[in-house]
């Protein structure tokens, strides 16, 4: 099979950078298309790209499109469109935004794997325009006006993808409820050989993510600055950085970017991890638990798939400090969370395990298509 490689845009290695980098260790010799590709770290483009230089659209050129390409979005259904795959027998997309709209044929097999559907512009959309300060004025009607264009663009995409995938049930029912589609569910790929278990646990909590507004970790400080018996360290960075920063209190330590290493042994460490965001999947509450770090986390969202409540973790029902404050009283009431056990509930989400899924899946689907 001739296959193209298509992913929104690379600027950072993340959750769905990892899954095109499995894509390519199954295909070696596709080719990677992309809006465009501003992956800075020659560490990460060989681990992700494996060296190979992606085809990018016009947006890769446009004036301060390394900085502010985001700015460019009302541009990137019609950029995708402009990536001439029409060579290419087999398409996979990894979409979490555009890539699933690439223009294809009746005879390209296009699966998408989709970490979701454009959150922006469908379920967090007026959380989007009123926390980005676009409820009123020119610039936020102009801003809705894109959205609403980009919303019935993304809709009449939805059938140039022959079979989905979601990275979760809670994305699957996503992609029912917008694009009236059935998804085969196919857990993304975590790296749990990197994250050995550590039996012995420091006295400290620990959250790491975005510092953006749906991932909640203004809430998690803010819980945690009304325990000031607790300790919490905080890792990430993000426009919300400074309303972070004004939150915490002096137990609670804001410790910015951190290599991989780092970032290892801090879970390793900890505690307990503590994630409040509503995640499609999330990578990183996989990652704590392969290192056999409790983790407690708000229970709507990937979380509920890939968190044992009271086994090896703590769900909580509400985005509330008052809520994260009783779950941490909870998990330390218990005192009942085995290292080990929870280190083995993590190995099904291995990339041995979701590489072989995506190639089973990807063999059977070319074989109805062949006939």
């Amino acid at each position: 099979m001739k296959t193209a490689i298509v992913h929104d845009w690379f600027t950072i290695y993340m959750g769905s950078e990892k899954c095109v980098e499995s894509f390519n260790n199954l295909f070696p010799e596709s080719d990677i298309f992309t809006i465009a590709d501003f992956l800075q770290s020659p560490e990460e483009r060989k681990i992700i790209l494996n060296n190979k230089k992606p085809f990018t659209s016009f947006i890769q050129n446009l004036p301060l499109a390394s900085k502010f390409h985001r700015h460019y979005f009302p541009l990137f259904p019609f950029a995708v469109e402009q990536l001439d795959i029409s060579g290419y027998e087999l398409i996979i997309s990894s979409s979490h935004a555009f890539a699933k709209g690439v223009l294809s044929n009746a005879n390209q097999l296009h699966i998408c794997y989709c970490h979701t559907p454009i959150r922006y512009a469908w379920d967090l959309y007026h959380q989007y325009i009123n926390e980005s300060g676009l409820n009123k004025g020119l610039k936020g009607l102009i801003a809705k006006y894109a959205l609403h264009k980009i919303r019935m663009w993304d809709l009449s995409t939805a059938n140039r993808v022959d079979y989905f995938i979601a990275n979760s049930s809670h994305v699957a029912k996503r992609i029912k409820k917008i694009y009236n589609r059935d998804a085969e569910v196919i857990f993304p790929p975590v790296d749990t050989d990197l994250f050995k278990c550590v039996s012995e646990k420091d006295d400290y909590y620990l959250i790491i993510s975005r510092f953006v507004p749906y991932k909640k970790v203004d809430l998690v400080v803010e819980a945690f600055s009304k325990m000031p018996d607790k300790k919490l360290l905080v890792v990430g960075s993000g426009p919300d950085e400074k309303k972070i920063k004004n939150l915490a209190s002096s137990n609670i330590e804001i410790l910015g970017h951190q290599n991989q290493n780092e970032l290892i042994k801090l879970i390793q460490k900890a505690k307990a991890f503590v994630f409040a965001a509503e995640e499609d999947f999330g990578i990183t509450i996989v990652e704590a638990q392969s290192c056999g770090t409790p983790v407690i986390a708000y229970k709507i969202g990937g979380a509920s798939e890939t968190v044992i409540d009271g086994k090896t973790g703590i769900l909580f029902s509400e985005q509330t400090a008052e809520s994260v404050i009783q779950a941490v009283k909870n998990f330390e009431d218990s005192n009942l969370y085995a290292p080990d056990l929870i280190s083995r509930h993590a190995s099904i989400f291995s990339r041995k395990t979701f590489e072989q899924n995506i190639s089973n899946f990807i063999q059977e689907k070319y074989s109805v298509f062949k006939r």
